[in-house]
């Protein structure tokens, strides 16, 4: 498990860092103590500092507005989910009715650029220092990494060909006058910077296998890859010989020597069971996650949980499952019942042998994928934060599985006119399902929507960069209203539980821009917000 030290490392406008050291415990993630600051000049001397400079890279994974929730809010607006129970500001996110201002969405850009800033402090300052070849080459390679992983999120996020991609700040320009930076005409060109932070930081990180158990959760080469493959993905949707770059990214994933692939000893339903546990936080499947631990991590675990959990624990009751999603597994589908709960389900929460019903939520559905550490008797404490207010795991929330590189592969076969069967049947197989023949866009579309429903993989954004947003989002979601929702045995009707939302494709495929960020900037907001 992850012991790096997580520091505070924050530029004011005065270019001042305020530096806090923290000291190691037996979760994967300390609590922040700032002990006190130094200037910038002088801050860049050692190979502690260095490290230091290299750990504060990842503060913000696991913070709620990033990848607990945070970016999850426009995930929620896809066809899979619903916001789980009243909640206006959420609400209006999932209907798109937004109006640059709410507080649920606006930290996901300025914080970015703050670990972007971060990272260009590293690339400035670490090649000029006398520390280890093989120490300076690894903060690097972070920083190029974390550079990237942060321009891609806010990349797709909020830029486009229509608006523009968002301002590319480096080493090079950083100092340049505030309000000075402008839009590039298209996010192409932030996806081709992406991509050269990420080819670098492939040739200087090492293998995830070379690390030692105190550094895992750093960059790794394998990240580096999935991520140009996913970056290529993405760029496709106006290029389309980028398809290429995908399938050549994925292989050398699967090449890199690492051991990356499926986790699959051929029980489809205990396989896929484990694999969403604490129990494969490092097993073959992992690429990218965010780290967690009992007192910190990424909160999306309890954030999806049953509202006040029974009476046992403090869920949030957000990201209820929709009947759409529960009808798109084919009925032999493992997956299903691993992913999802459904009212008279059986499982176990703290220690106590129950059966899924809900007065709750909102669908009559709840994801199961993330729920396996709450099944203990002493769960709270050793697998489960003890703080409801901070509702989550030991489980490392995935962002990349190697699942899904495999169905980025096999995605960019098909749109290349060529066979993708491969890949896409070796994810079948493991969910203990028949192949599938000349695989199809419809086939490649219903297996990501299944292998990875509720994970940061992006529903949304697939059915944005698809085409076929407008199209879904004009069907209403429908939901499992029983009779008696205290009673896991009593029927249901399927009945619609969100109206139909209008989606314009021509301007809603991005967000708007915090305004705050507009305002204080200068650059355009995104256009039709």
């Amino acid at each position: 498990m992850i012991k790096m030290k997580n520091i505070l490392y924050k530029l004011s406008t005065a270019m001042v860092l305020s530096l806090g050291t923290l000291s190691s415990c037996s979760d994967d993630f300390t609590n922040l103590d700032p002990l006190g600051s130094t200037s910038y000049e002088n801050f860049f001397q050692t190979e502690q500092d260095a490290i230091e400079a290299a750990n504060s890279l990842y503060f913000y994974m696991k913070d709620e507005d990033m990848f607990s929730r945070g970016f999850f809010w426009f995930i929620n607006a896809s066809d899979d989910m619903v916001t789980g129970r009243i909640n206006s500001t959420a609400d209006n996110i999932k209907n798109f009715n937004m109006t640059g201002d709410e507080g649920y969405t606006y930290w996901m850009y300025p914080q970015s650029y703050k670990i972007i800033r971060r990272a260009n402090d590293i690339l400035l300052n670490v090649p000029d220092m006398e520390i280890s070849a093989t120490l300076k080459n690894r903060i690097l390679g972070e920083a190029y990494f974390m550079r990237a992983f942060h321009y891609f999120w806010i990349a797709h996020t909020y830029g486009d060909d229509v608006s523009g991609g968002v301002p590319i700040v480096t080493e090079d320009n950083m100092f340049d006058d505030a309000g000075s930076y402008s839009r590039p005409s298209s996010v192409s060109e932030n996806y081709a910077q992406i991509i050269e932070d990420l080819q670098k930081a492939y040739e200087l990180l090492p293998l995830f296998t070379e690390y030692s158990s105190d550094d895992l959760g750093r960059a790794h080469k394998d990240a580096a890859l999935a991520y140009m493959a996913k970056t290529f993905l993405y760029w496709a949707e106006y290029d389309p010989s980028k398809y290429a770059d995908v399938v050549t990214y994925a292989d050398a994933v699967t090449n890199s020597g690492s051991g990356r692939s499926l986790y699959d000893t051929d029980q489809p339903e205990l396989d896929f069971r484990l694999l969403h546990s604490h129990r494969n936080n490092w097993g073959p499947e992992y690429i990218w996650s965010v780290v967690s631990g009992v007192n910190d991590g990424s909160k999306l675990p309890g954030v999806a949980l049953e509202n006040k959990g029974w009476g046992k624990y403090n869920g949030w009751g957000y990201y209820m499952p929709t009947n759409g999603l529960y009808e798109e597994y084919e009925e032999e589908d493992i997956r299903r019942s691993v992913t999802l709960l459904k009212f008279g389900d059986e499982f176990k929460f703290f220690g106590e042998d129950r059966r899924y019903q809900s007065e709750n939520s909102l669908s009559g559905l709840q994801f199961n994928k993330y729920m396996y550490e709450y099944q203990f008797e002493d769960a709270i404490g050793t697998y489960v934060n003890s703080n409801g207010n901070n509702p989550g795991t030991i489980y490392n929330v995935p962002l990349m599985r190697y699942a899904e590189v495999l169905l980025m592969k096999s995605e960019a076969l098909i749109m290349q006119g060529l066979n993708g069967d491969e890949p896409i049947n070796r994810v079948r197989d493991r969910a203990g399902l028949p192949p599938v023949s000349n695989a199809t866009m419809d086939d490649l579309k219903h297996e990501r929507r299944v292998e990875l429903a509720g994970e940061f993989a992006n529903r949304h954004f697939d059915l944005v960069r698809w085409g076929d947003a407008e199209e879904a989002y004009a069907q209403p979601l429908y939901g499992r209203i029983h009779t008696d929702r205290s009673n896991p045995d009593s029927p249901f009707n399927v009945s619609i539980i969100w109206p139909a939302r209008d989606f314009d494709p021509a301007t809603m495929g991005v967000w708007p821009i915090p305004n705050q960020v507009v305002n204080s900037s200068g650059i355009a907001q995104n256009k039709g917000w």
